[in-house]
C-alpha cells in the first residue's frame, strides 16, 4: 500500500497522476467504468493500492476520499468518493474491490 500524506485533494490527484495513475474511475451500478476509455471492471479486476481521506474545514462530515487503484489489465487511476454530500458513486461496489495490505 503506498504510504504517503497529502494535505489536499488536488495534491493528492496531481501526484497520483504523476505516479502514472492517470485514468479516472466511476464506480456505477454493476461496473466500476474507466472514464478516459470507456473500460469496464468487475470488483475482482480491480486492486485498491492506496486511499488519502480529507475532511471539510467547516464540517468534518464533508469529506472527500480518494482510492488508488490498479486494473488486472495494468490500467492505473484514481476513484473520487465525496461523503456528507450527494454522490453518483455505488459505495457497494467499491467496498468488494480487494485493498493490498501494507507489506
Amino acid at each position: 500500500m503506498m504510504e504517503k500524506n497529502y494535505d489536499t485533494l488536488a495534491e493528492a490527484t496531481f501526484d497520483l497522476d504523476q505516479r502514472g495513475y492517470t485514468e479516472n474511475f466511476k464506480a456505477e451500478e454493476n461496473f466500476v467504468t474507466a472514464l478516459n476509455s470507456g473500460k469496464k471492471y468487475r470488483p475482482q479486476d480491480l486492486l485498491i493500492t492506496g486511499y488519502y481521506r480529507f475532511e471539510g474545514k467547516s464540517d468534518p462530515a464533508d469529506s472527500v476520499e480518494v482510492f488508488a487503484i490498479e486494473a488486472n489489465d495494468n490500467t492505473k487511476g484514481t476513484l473520487v468518493m465525496s461523503y456528507g454530500a450527494k454522490h453518483s458513486q455505488n459505495t457497494d461496489l467499491i467496498r468488494e474491490i480487494e485493498t493490498k495490505e501494507r507489506d
